[in-house]
Formats: C-alpha cells, structure tokens, sequence
C-alpha cells in the first residue's frame, strides 16, 4: 500500500518555475533573491489579514500587488509595476497548479 504522499511547497523549485516563467525583459530584474523574497511578503501579507482569502479574489489581489510593491520599495529590493508583480503572482499561482494537493 502506498504511503499517502505530503504535500510540500518547495521554495526553491517555485522560484525556478517563476523566474523560467518570466519574460525575458524581466528576468533580468527579478533574481532569485527578488523572487524569494516576493514570496515572502505574499506569506507576510496572509499572516498580517489572518489568511483571510476574500469572496472578491480581485480586490485581494490588487491589495496584495499593492502591499508587495510598497514593501519592495521600503525595505530597498526595488521599485516595480504592478503589472511585474501580476506577472510574478500568476507564475506562482500557476507553479501552485502543478502541485498535487489531492
């Protein structure tokens, strides 16, 4: 009988998975680093709202791109659009889709 498998979020092949889903003009500007660190304050963002996963994905979404940006901007990682960050979000979230979660 197989052991039921465990579901794991893998930093590093996430990161891997987003920076190979960038294009080109931006995977110059995001580093591993950037990307790692995106996905930080996506974490830090659900841990300051109680994981609170909104009935308007789209408002969430455009606080979560707004509070990324900002944060990039204080703590000196850099200045980026929100369309970079709607980039990075949908390559995560894609990454996210090939995880077996079942």
């Amino acid at each position: 009988m197989k052991e039921e498998e465990e579901f794991i979020y893998d930093d590093e092949a996430a990161v891997g998975f987003i920076r190979n889903s960038l294009p080109e003009e931006m995977k110059t500007r995001f580093s591993d680093d950037t990307v790692y660190y995106i996905l930080d304050v996506i974490c830090d963002f659900y841990d300051a709202n109680d994981y609170l996963i909104s009935d308007d994905e789209e408002k969430e979404e455009r606080e979560l791109v707004k509070y990324i940006i900002s944060q990039a901007v204080k703590d000196k990682i850099g200045k980026f659009t929100e369309e970079e960050i709607r980039i990075v979000l949908a390559a995560e979230s894609a990454y996210s889709d090939t995880l077996d979660i079942s």
